[in-house]
């Protein structure tokens, strides 16, 4: 998956996320070492799949070529196993010395902990060599607390062919248009959406992006402040959710599936046996890890625009992974960092696929098509939404996540939704 989230899906959620552990990652980080000139350096990620987990599995066998007497300790982890023991260890008062973050709420809460160093002065020579849009998840009052690995979006990837079966022509651009599609489909006996209904987090896209279609981004970013998602637009996105969730769209057993499983939702897609799923960039590369991946046929289209709604289609949802330095990490730490960000070493890991562009003037090194047109689409969006289970504190993400699940399987309404989030955003 993405730095972001992957797998992500879920910045705290994100952390973006998706259960079991994807490598490494069986013990407890610790404090570097200087015993015989040698220094460690713990490193938590979930690049788990590949092109991902080749390439930083590469790059701490380069740095520590360079630097014999560091001890990059690599720990890939999956995501939502990572997550879980994220939490755990912070809730000890520690960090790894490096690990991956998504920014949002999730970073503040360590950042007003204690727990990550302010990279603001160590690291003011080189970041300006980022996009802004890609720094700004890992900002806090202005100071910066984690460098960008990878940026992207969320949007539906789908099978060609099996639209094409089913006489769905041409990518939905409205919300009408994408029911009827999936009508289209089922009347055809394809699947029309894999869902992870397991792990939550992949439903919440969808409740997000209707949010953001039809009140626009000043919705999102207004409840973020007087903690109110009783407002129209968040009542209204349940109540189109609910009108999808009727058609019985999802595959059979969806409640029990994982997002990168062989039988989860990922592999669903690449195997061929479901039309689409709302998925950020890092879907294709997920979608051949997980299955078999489906070549020319996988096609990408943006959240389509909600009739009578003031946001903008071209308004993306979305988020990136980055990596923060532990408050008691040693400056190797940063180092490593440092080094993983240097412009040909970004160059490689967005030509294999694994990641979107974070640094200024590399877009050309986007090699798959679909990709680039994600990197395109970003390129020219004219707003940016984070995660709504990153943008806000943990525990108002979590109670996202898990409405939307229950709302997707009728066991609350749209408007006990917003009340139950506007509760626990209240209380925080």
């Amino acid at each position: 998956m993405s730095l972001g989230r992957r797998s992500a899906a879920a910045l705290v959620a994100a952390t973006l996320l998706l259960g079991g552990c994807g490598g490494g990652g069986g013990e407890e980080p610790k404090a570097a070492s200087g015993s015989g000139g040698k220094v460690t350096v713990e490193w938590w990620n979930i690049g788990t799949t590949e092109p991902l987990k080749s390439f930083l599995a590469r790059m701490a066998t380069e740095y520590q070529k360079q630097h014999p007497n560091v001890v990059i300790k690599n720990l890939p982890i999956e995501n939502e196993a990572f997550k879980a023991r994220m939490t755990t260890l912070n809730q000890s008062g520690k960090t790894p010395d490096l690990f991956t973050t998504w920014g949002g709420g999730v970073l503040k809460q360590q950042v007003d902990a204690g727990l990550v160093k302010d990279l603001t002065d160590d690291s003011a020579a080189w970041s300006g060599a980022f996009t802004p849009a890609s720094l700004q998840p890992y900002q806090v009052d202005g100071k910066t607390y984690a460098i960008p690995a990878d940026i992207g979006m969320v949007g539906f990837w789908y099978n060609k062919a099996l639209f094409a079966k089913a006489g769905v022509t041409e990518p939905p651009a409205t919300w009408s248009a994408y029911i009827d599609a999936v009508k289209k489909l089922k009347a055809a006996g394809i699947t029309p959406i894999a869902l992870a209904g397991k792990e939550k987090w992949p439903g919440h896209y969808y409740w997000a992006y209707l949010a953001m279609r039809i009140g626009g981004l000043q919705a999102l970013q207004q409840a973020a402040t007087d903690h109110d998602f009783t407002k129209p637009p968040f009542v209204e996105a349940g109540r189109r959710l609910k009108e999808l969730a009727d058609l019985d769209p999802f595959q059979k057993g969806f409640l029990g599936a994982a997002y990168n499983t062989p039988d989860g939702q990922a592999a669903l897609v690449g195997n061929g046996k479901a039309a689409m799923e709302l998925m950020g960039q890092w879907a294709p590369s997920v979608e051949k890890e997980a299955g078999k991946g489906i070549g020319d046929d996988l096609g990408f289209f943006p959240f389509p625009a909600v009739e009578g709604g003031t946001g903008k289609v071209t308004d993306a949802f979305g988020g990136g992974g980055g990596y923060a330095v532990g408050a008691d990490a040693p400056a190797e730490a940063l180092d490593f960092l440092k080094f993983i960000s240097e412009e040909k070493n970004h160059r490689d890991v967005v030509a294999s696929g694994a990641v979107l562009p974070v640094l200024k003037g590399t877009e050309d090194a986007v090699k798959d098509p679909n990709l680039a047109t994600v990197a395109k689409a970003l390129s020219t969006a004219s707003g940016f939404q984070l995660y709504l289970d990153q943008a806000y504190p943990p525990a108002v993400g979590q109670e996202v996540n898990d409405s939307v699940a229950e709302l997707i399987v009728g066991k609350k309404t749209p408007e006990q939704v917003a009340q139950a989030i506007t509760e626990t955003a209240k209380s925080e």
